[in-house]
């Protein structure tokens, strides 16, 4: 079984960024406890706006905004739904998940589930 991926993009008000960056260790390491493999949250800082689509347009982003991507690894898509609900049912996020408090317009973001097709190491 190859791993899988939950991927969000997120719009992020620059003023928030450092809320953002809390918020965001906070998550990881909740789903890490809960069981993910990995955990990633990357901020662009080279995501041009397209003729068609790009990461800009996909979230509406405005002038104040940056990009955040986020990832987790999970070993299945059934680890991932178990450690998802766990993670929703977490004490310790569950003040964070009241959409005013959240330093992000949660409209504007998206996510996804992703089946590893190739996964390459150093060396392979």
């Amino acid at each position: 079984m190859s791993p899988y991926l939950d991927v969000t993009v997120i719009p992020v008000p620059r003023a928030k960024l450092d809320t953002y960056k809390k918020m965001s260790a906070e998550w990881g390491k909740a789903h890490l406890r809960h069981g993910a493999m990995y955990f990633s949250d990357a901020v662009g800082d080279d995501v041009q706006p397209g003729k068609l689509t790009s990461f800009p347009q996909s979230v509406q982003l405005k002038d104040d905004e940056v990009v955040a991507v986020s990832w987790v690894v999970y070993k299945s898509k059934e680890d991932r739904d178990r450690i998802a609900a766990a993670v929703r049912e977490d004490p310790e996020l569950k003040a964070q998940m009241d959409p005013s408090k959240m330093p992000f317009d949660g409209q504007r973001m998206f996510w996804g589930g992703f089946q590893t097709i190739v996964g390459l190491s150093p060396g392979q």
